[in-house]
């Protein structure tokens, strides 16, 4: 027997998915499932490290969603989380009669699914083969619900002696009525009642006795008024029936019980495939939980490579997209869209310095290149266009904080310094590393050559990296590297807001001085600003011809690389559609042998009525096949024939 080694344990890092947020992913995911199980999947999927694992996992949401399209929805209705039930069952524990019509509730949700499964279009191989070791188990759920109805009951059908005992308490109880109104007709007795009617106290007739006639009546005291003014007592001929039916009572139970076991027994006897069943189901949930999110928020299958290149094409924030559905009161949804951008990562670069004004989206950037990333390596659809394409990467690394006041400058910059030095002792070349205002919180040119430096180290290690910087003199450093890129936030300055678009190959010149001209301040003073930053930069004009040049470039660049991909995106379409066509002319040649080869009590599965049955006959001359159904025996093609796997 072969031993398949499980894939590589992810190693994420858990600071990580705290500061990008990874846990609301999860929840909003986890709402979209129809069951405990699914939702328990959701909320702690893990981002893999496997290709194969993570391609599977997206491919399979892909099929989930075609499949919703056409509108085959897998039945989820009586899904209950019985796992522990059914092991319970297996070692032979007597379940109780709730807990066991939870059992056949989910089992019939199982046959559903089982059923599901022949109605799934051919082309969804994936879905296909996660549901093929599915069984019907419709059995064990039908033996259940002939004795348990829907308020968890144990029906008298559910055995002769059980009938035969409830049979006996009914016919005991009627006697017991009878005896009460034969004595509340008495007219002796009712004139010592306090009032002419009798009570239920427990399973005991009682009648309210005034406490001064107490020695005209024998019986049982069961209570006493409050007042002690009336006494309720059960007469003695009532006690003498209610003790026979106590003994019935607990004849009732011990049936009760013996059924309970053989129930729970059948459960224990299918353990194994219900446990098996509830992992698919449980999948199954989860999987169509990522197909209706997709769906819902118009997210579109990644590419997956192990080339470490990453471009995401208008590329959303999945968690501000959620929350700007519902803006607040007074607030119009169109004030409040993410505003897309295009992110490329190891496609011409590996370094991305991106500068900018503060709250122009520098954070957001990072944020969302990393949760889309975990997303893809999640196993699903990302908020971005078709054709984007996601690299597999070992490691997430990410210090990102907002920023602190004056008094608590030294410890920010301390932590984050400390953070930094633990990403880079674990980011290699498989390792995405975002840092959030780097070279922040001290003297800006000791922070411009911490950064210069930390930027150096991440060149070295050949990490992909983005970066968000305020420091003016961290935007020449692209100029003289080529591994690395400049970006920028654009700023409005008429309105004087952000626009949050991200615009690669530039860096982000300041804008200090045309929002002050646009705030009116004198033209003197604006003067002075100018020469004083002349001889501050020396260079602007000189930033300025280059960055020009080397937007020019970048558009140029960007052209080529779309074009590459593009062509690589239809090349592999291709591709799978020549290898759809060959497993399917395979499979087809495959069951017209099996269908060439159908003998007398072969079990075959019947399209026409979605059931199965058994070959009474096979006229291969007029390529027709005599299949009993049920309770009839039909003539029906060949193509309407699927021999089941022996």
């Amino acid at each position: 027997m072969n031993v398949v080694e499980a894939p590589p344990k992810p190693i994420m890092d858990a600071h990580t998915l705290q500061l990008l947020e990874f846990d609301k992913v999860r929840e909003l995911v986890a709402g979209y499932a129809a069951s405990s199980l699914g939702r328990e999947l959701a909320r702690t999927v893990e981002p893999s490290t496997s290709i194969e694992k993570i391609r599977a996992d997206i491919a399979l949401v892909s099929e989930m969603c075609a499949a919703l399209d056409l509108a085959h929805t897998p039945p989820f209705g009586g899904l209950h989380d019985v796992r522990l039930v059914v092991r319970r069952a297996a070692i032979g524990t007597m379940l109780s009669a709730e807990q066991l019509l939870e059992v056949s509730e989910t089992l019939n949700c199982v046959g559903a699914t089982y059923r599901y499964k022949m109605r799934l279009d051919a082309k969804l191989t994936g879905l296909i083969d996660l549901l093929a070791g599915i069984e019907d188990l419709g059995v064990v759920a039908k033996t259940i619900g002939g004795c348990i109805d829907g308020r968890g009951h144990v029906l008298d059908m559910a055995s002769r002696e059980l009938a035969a005992v409830r049979q006996k308490l009914y016919d005991l109880d009627e006697r017991v009525k009878s005896e009460v109104k034969r004595l509340l007709r008495d007219p002796e007795l009712r004139r010592i009642l306090s009032y002419p009617n009798a009570t239920v106290n427990g399973d005991h007739y009682v009648l309210p006795v005034a406490a001064n006639h107490r020695h005209k009546i024998q019986g049982v005291v069961h209570r006493v008024s409050g007042t002690g003014e009336t006494i309720f007592i059960e007469p003695a001929s009532v006690a003498n029936l209610s003790a026979e039916r106590v003994n019935l009572k607990a004849e009732e139970d011990r049936e009760v019980k013996r059924i309970l076991r053989r129930l729970s027994t059948e459960v224990g006897r299918v353990s194994k495939a219900i446990l098996y069943s509830l992992d698919v189901l449980a999948k199954l949930d989860f999987i169509t939980a990522k197909a209706r999110y997709s769906r819902d928020f118009k997210m579109a299958a990644p590419t997956v490579n192990d080339e470490n290149r990453l471009w995401l094409r208008v590329a959303r924030h999945p968690i501000l997209e959620n929350l700007f559905r519902e803006p607040p009161s007074g607030e119009s949804a169109e004030k409040r869209q993410v505003v897309p951008i295009d992110i490329r990562l190891g496609v011409g670069f590996n370094l991305l310095i991106i500068t900018g004004p503060n709250t122009g989206g520098k954070t957001v950037t990072l944020k969302t290149t990393g949760l889309i990333c975990l997303m893809a390596q999640s196993g699903m659809h990302v908020p971005a266009l078709e054709g984007s394409t996601v690299p597999v990467f070992r490691h997430i690394l990410a210090d990102i904080g907002d920023e602190q006041s004056l008094e608590q400058s030294l410890s920010t910059f301390s932590s984050h310094v400390s953070r930094i030095a633990s990403i880079l002792k674990t980011a290699d070349e498989n390792s995405l590393v975002l840092l959030d205002e780097m070279g922040a919180g001290t003297d800006p040119t000791e922070g411009a050559a911490l950064g210069r430096a930390i930027l150096d180290e991440l060149d070295l290690k050949r990490c992909r990296a983005i970066v968000t910087t305020h420091l003016g003199d961290l935007k020449t450093y692209a100029f003289n590297n080529d591994r690395a890129e400049n970006g920028a936030v654009e700023f409005d300055v008429e309105t004087l807001r952000p626009t949050y678009r991200l615009h690669i190959g530039q860096f982000g010149m300041s804008n200090a001085l045309k929002i002050a001209r646009r705030l009116k301040l004198p033209n003197d003073l604006l003067k002075r600003a100018h020469k004083y930053l002349r001889k501050r930069k020396g260079k602007t004009g000189e930033l300025a011809r280059l960055q020009q040049l080397r937007e020019e470039a970048e558009k140029a660049r960007e052209a080529a690389l779309a074009a590459e991909l593009e062509a690589g995106r239809q090349r592999a379409a291709y591709e799978e559609k020549v290898a759809t066509l060959e497993r399917e002319a395979k499979e087809e040649i495959e069951l017209r042998e099996k269908r060439a080869s159908l003998q007398v009590n072969d079990v075959v599965h019947v399209s026409r009525f979605g059931k199965t049955g058994k070959v009474v006959r096979v006229n291969a001359v007029k390529g027709t096949v005599l299949v009993s159904v049920g309770l009839g025996q039909w003539e029906v093609p060949f193509d309407e024939v699927f021999p089941e796997a022996s």
